[in-house]
């Protein structure tokens, strides 16, 4: 069986096109799956597990199909919805999982990491990230009634464009010192990641011997997936039924 890995699907209402295809997706090839991962970004906001917005209900609803028919479902922390929590997985019959993680695929360890970690010239970011991701922080945040928590998220989107605009590609790009120093530490030879939203497999050389790196693609124009079995791996774009 096959091992499916998607991650920045940033499902919103404003993109209804990407929640179509990942509830197809759900109902077709996830179905079959021996497991599905979502390293990151699997909402393009999430502020809380008490949210009753409709659009992400749905969704969540669709995990908790797929969930049912025995198919497990690991989802990762991304930098759009770090506040998944218990709430999410009693919803879904998902499991939220770390980051980083290492899991067993076919007899090898494999890193997975949403990437924004990794992304170590962005010190922008960091300096954010390491705010937004205190404990303090989440509580006194949860604690808001949720209009004033969507609108700070909108807030904060409006923010990251702006930021990603004027930011330098290589600097919101993994540092390539940082994949080596991390695959080093877990004693890998292969790193899956999401986050820069430039998917693509790249051939590396990690301490004189041969190893990958797997970065998943975003959602926004057509799915991405990686598809892994006993056979090897298999990076897919998935086009959308309206541009075929």
């Amino acid at each position: 069986m096959t091992t499916l890995f998607v991650s920045d699907l940033h499902l919103d209402a404003s993109e209804p096109a990407s929640g179509a295809q990942f509830l197809e997706f759900l109902a077709g090839p996830a179905r079959h799956a021996e497991a599905l991962y979502v390293l990151g970004d699997l909402f393009e906001t999430w502020i809380g597990d008490d949210d009753d917005e409709g659009y992400r209900a749905g969704i969540c609803t669709a995990l908790a199909a797929l969930t049912a028919t025995g198919v497990p479902c690991f989802v990762m922390h991304g930098n759009r919805d770090f506040l998944l929590a218990r709430g999410f997985e009693q919803r879904t019959g998902a499991q939220v999982i770390g980051d980083p993680i290492i899991v067993d695929l076919y007899d090898e360890p494999v890193l997975l990491t949403h990437g924004d970690l990794l992304c170590t010239a962005d010190h922008a970011y960091q300096r954010l990230r390491g705010v937004v991701r205190a404990p303090r922080w989440q509580r006194r945040f949860l604690a808001l009634p949720l209009a004033v928590r969507r609108a700070l998220a909108l807030r904060a989107r409006s923010g990251s464009r702006r930021h990603l605009a004027v930011a330098r590609e290589d600097i919101t790009d993994v540092n390539p010192e940082a994949v080596l120093a991390a695959m080093r530490a877990c004693g890998v030879r292969t790193l899956v990641h999401g986050h820069t939203h430039r998917p693509a497999v790249h051939e590396l050389w990690l301490d004189g011997a041969p190893a990958r790196r797997i970065v998943l693609g975003a959602w926004h124009a057509e799915g991405s997936c990686l598809a892994w079995d006993e056979r090897g791996v298999q990076l897919q774009s998935l086009a959308r039924a309206s541009a075929l």
